[in-house]
């Protein structure tokens, strides 16, 4: 028989918490010096106007209770941001001088100014430097519950929490979200990457891809397939978690930097309009198929050998592993092994 409540005793146990209360002039403070961290696959997603922005600021001026916002605690004690972007954001924009709002990208913004208050309709069309001082320090010596998950917790533990508040918050992609949660010298390494001129001009991404790291997990998946290719089942995003986890533990960066660049060179030259079916944007299965199978070819006869491949591209095989439900294991292994064997001739 199941025992429900040792299951449950076990999970609660790789979750670790703390709560704060925090006034807002401690938690400016604390982003100005670098102590609470909004990323910036964060930052770019502050979305609320300023009509919305100052409904807040006013429920902080009348002691409305808000939500608490939520952080992880990093390895070197500083705090990152994981739900409450938008509020922390609010009031770094209200009452924050240049050198805490330029920790948010917020320099250029001009400081809010509130609107469409109906409870303290005297507070329109203000700036905080408007108010009085006595009314300042009142919005400044507000306290906020700030609840923090601990170091303590694994990674894992840490990226499902980040995935579960996002969902009714800033709706970070789950690339955005391992940026945040498995920092390092290899996520720092898919970033670099990310920015190869013959890679984006191979891969062709909608706008919304563009600013939402798919470049990053595109990347990332040309290397998890590469590499650890046996230890995929179906769930692609906990492929990719599992390999980001332990990626940086004995990876040559300098040697597939190179494997990386020259591949997408390689592919560059022959194919002026990239990984494509005919379709503007680039299908991600086929270029893991694409990609990984170059890079495998090249890795084993040191050349890839791209004559025809525009014709075999749109092999009948190969649109088979590519269409439908591509993501079973079957299916991944076969279009990989498929462009591999043409990148051999």
């Amino acid at each position: 028989m199941i025992d429900l409540n040792s299951e449950l005793m076990e999970q609660k146990m790789k979750v670790d918490f703390n709560t704060y209360d925090l006034s807002v002039k401690e938690l400016l403070s604390m982003v100005n010096d670098g102590l609470i961290n909004i990323a910036p696959e964060y930052q770019r997603q502050f979305r609320w106007d300023e009509e919305r922005q100052s409904s807040l600021v006013e429920s902080l001026f009348l002691g409305i209770p808000v939500p608490s916002l939520f952080m992880a605690t990093n390895v070197d004690g500083t705090w990152e941001v994981i739900d409450g972007v938008q509020r922390l954001s609010t009031m770094i924009c209200f009452a924050g001088d240049d050198s805490v709002r330029e920790k948010v990208n917020a320099k250029k913004v001009e400081p809010l100014k509130l609107k469409g208050l109906s409870k303290l309709a005297n507070f329109n069309d203000k700036r905080f430097s408007d108010l009085p001082v006595g009314v300042q320090n009142k919005f400044k010596l507000t306290s906020i519950k700030v609840t923090t998950l601990s170091d303590k917790s694994d990674k894992d533990v840490r990226f499902d929490l980040f995935e579960r508040l996002n969902k009714g918050g800033v709706n970070l992609t789950p690339q955005e979200i391992r940026s945040c949660v498995y920092r390092g010298g290899f996520n720092d390494f898919l970033k670099e990457l990310s920015k190869d001129s013959n890679f984006k001009n191979c891969v062709h991404l909608s706008e919304r891809q563009e600013n939402d790291g798919t470049r990053e997990e595109l990347v990332l998946r040309f290397f998890a397939y590469l590499y650890d290719l046996d230890s995929f089942e179906h769930s692609v995003k906990d492929f990719l978690n599992n390999y980001m986890s332990k990626a940086d533990k004995g990876f040559n960066y300098s040697e597939n930097d190179k494997l990386f660049r020259t591949v997408f060179k390689i592919l560059n030259d022959a194919l002026p309009n990239g990984i494509s079916k005919g379709r503007k944007n680039t299908p991600l299965n086929l270029f893991e198929a694409v990609s990984v199978g170059a890079a495998l070819a090249y890795m084993n006869n040191g050349k890839i050998n791209t004559a025809g491949m525009a014709e075999w591209l749109k092999d009948k095989e190969l649109l088979k592993y590519i269409t439908g439900a591509t993501n079973s294991k079957p299916r991944v292994i076969g279009r990989i092994g498929f462009c591999r064997k043409k990148f051999e001739g």
